[in-house]
């Protein structure tokens, strides 16, 4: 026996470490919250004590936790318990979801909004129009979120109370669409006009209804075998929530936060006081801080250079290339003045055109504060074409892929693309030939949280109903895995102590209830967790 045993062994098991140098062994040791030792059976078996906790895994694979590395759990938890959840399939049609509102709005106190988020238009079939939900709301303001969060339908009373009404105009980086006949709003409303809404209905939260949601959204996150997740946009509110659960105990998953550039006067204030990218510890770490000067492929709204194909909403322009969310200039200073002060920069990068917007800021930040490890990062890189490839290993900067988008999303970027344009959306297998790191993500809740999803697709190159795109891209289940292990800590400067299982990282283990290497790829989606491990405790289990 060791002069200081483990206090957990996992023994019997298949466990893929991500190491290249040792891809697979038998047995792990864990004490203090980090891993002791890996080998056989035999070689760990010194390690135990009478104290000693003992998980046999019967031949199950084990592997390092997972790392969401781009998602929203902080809004997602202020929403969860007051938004109504329209995401496909829990919600099937239209006529559904306004069968939903009829029946709620019925018994709403007088005044009060119904909002319902997470709504797919092309699995749903269509937008309700204002008129619908004029008769929908029974007189009640009412507000369904688009699930990329970048668009919204509202009806009469919405628009009003919102005050989008007022509004002679579309607001700056944001589009009211009109009936071109009438002129009259349709209840569509895009980006900056979106967030008017937004705005208006999340001015009252607080740090609690974050802390409330989020107890709800960690144990979903676990179910799926989620150890760490980097929060984009992380909102002042969701902070203090995530500090005020690792206080009180609640904390069960640990957090990259990005600072969010939506809000105003954060980021200035973490400029202000000195605090650069690595400020926390293993629990809650400043990663950096994030814009989101682009926008959304299947809302039509992502910055291309070619127009989107496609059927067209009522009212949406002609030769429709997207648009951005802020002037070049004004968010040039602002990646400016962030890199300056130590802070990593995140910007979402999505159509061509949206990542070269990005890629001008950071090379011109860059050209002035040189750094050859800065891992900046371009969230959700989707069109990343052969030249834009190039210009990001140039500059070192890390593709921060939305491959889960593939997946849940995947039918409406054929839609709104066509299939010619996929050979360049998430090109796993390119960023690997180049020897460029790119970690993966859900975008949580804009996809669902599940890894193996985008695992599948990575893989696959398949959607959920099981359209192929752009299959020249796949890419082996090991490299699909490390984009969610090893490359997530990488993509957070967490490298050194998670994301493989290794003597001296921390020990954060999902155990999978089927062995992931040998099962028929088909079945990887639906592939359960048995057991989440985080600091060596079990955070979850079937």
């Amino acid at each position: 026996m060791a002069m200081h045993p483990a206090e957990l062994i996992i023994r019997n098991a298949k466990i893929a470490t991500m190491s290249d140098a040792q891809p697979f062994v038998q047995a792990v040791a864990v004490r203090d919250g980090r891993i002791l030792a890996v080998g056989r059976d035999d070689e760990i078996g010194p390690w135990r004590g009478p104290q000693t906790e003992i998980i046999d895994a019967q031949g199950k694979t084990v592997l390092p936790g997972f790392i969401e590395s781009h998602c929203h759990a902080d809004i997602y938890g202020a929403r969860i318990h007051r938004w109504a959840d329209f995401s496909w399939p829990n919600v099937r049609s239209k006529e559904e979801v306004l069968a939903r509102i009829v029946e709620a709005t019925a018994t709403l106190p007088k005044e009060a909004w119904f909002v319902g988020f997470r709504y797919d238009d092309m699995k749903l079939g269509g937008f309700p129009t204002i008129d619908e939900l004029d008769r929908a709301g029974n007189g009640h303001p009412v507000f369904i979120y688009r699930t990329d969060h970048h668009n919204g339908v509202v009806n009469t009373a919405a628009f009003e109370r919102s005050g989008l009404a007022k509004l002679s105009e579309d607001p700056p980086f944001g589009r009211i669409d009109r009936d071109p006949a009438t002129g009259k709003p349709t209840g569509l409303v895009r980006e900056n006009a979106a967030y008017v809404v937004v705005d208006e209905l999340s001015k009252d939260y607080t740090a609690e209804d974050f802390r409330k949601g989020l107890r709800q959204v960690f144990a979903e996150f676990l179910s799926y075998g989620i150890t760490s997740l980097h929060n984009s946009l992380t909102q002042s509110n969701g902070i203090r929530a995530y500090q005020d659960m690792r206080a009180a105990g609640e904390l069960p998953i640990r957090i990259g936060i990005m600072v969010s550039g939506k809000e105003a006067g954060l980021v200035e204030s973490y400029i202000r006081a000195g605090i650069r990218s690595g400020f926390g510890d293993e629990w809650i770490r400043i990663l950096g801080v994030e814009w989101c000067p682009d926008c959304s492929t299947t809302g039509r709204t992502a910055a291309y250079y070619e127009p989107y194909i496609g059927p067209k909403a009522l009212g949406e322009p002609e030769h429709n290339t997207g648009m951005l969310l802020y002037s070049s200039e004004d968010f040039r200073q602002k990646v400016m003045e962030a890199t300056a002060a130590g802070l990593a920069v995140f910007a979402d990068g999505v159509g061509d055109r949206g990542i070269d917007y990005v890629l001008d800021a950071f090379e011109a930040a860059l050209a002035v504060h040189p750094n050859a490890d800065s891992r900046m990062r371009v969230e959700h890189s989707c069109c990343a074409t052969p030249e834009i490839r190039e210009r990001m290993k140039k500059l070192n900067v890390i593709p921060s892929s939305a491959a889960g988008f593939l997946y849940d999303l995947g039918d409406g970027y054929i839609r709104v693309r066509g299939e010619a344009a996929m050979k360049n959306m998430w090109p796993h297998r390119s960023w690997k030939e180049m020897g460029v790191i790119a970690p993966a993500h859900s975008d949580a809740p804009i996809c669902h949280p599940n890894p193996l999803r985008g695992v599948y697709s990575l893989v696959t190159r398949k959607t959920d109903t099981g359209q192929l795109l752009g299959k020249e891209e796949a890419v082996d289940l090991w490299e699909a895995l490390k984009s969610y292990t090893i490359y997530g800590a990488y993509a957070g400067r967490e490298e050194a102590i998670k994301g493989s299982i290794e003597p001296g990282k921390l020990a954060d283990f999902v155990i999978l209830e089927e062995d992931i290497f040998t099962v028929d790829p088909e079945r990887i989606p639906h592939i359960k967790v048995n057991r989440t491990i985080v600091h060596g405790q079990t955070a979850f289990s079937a």
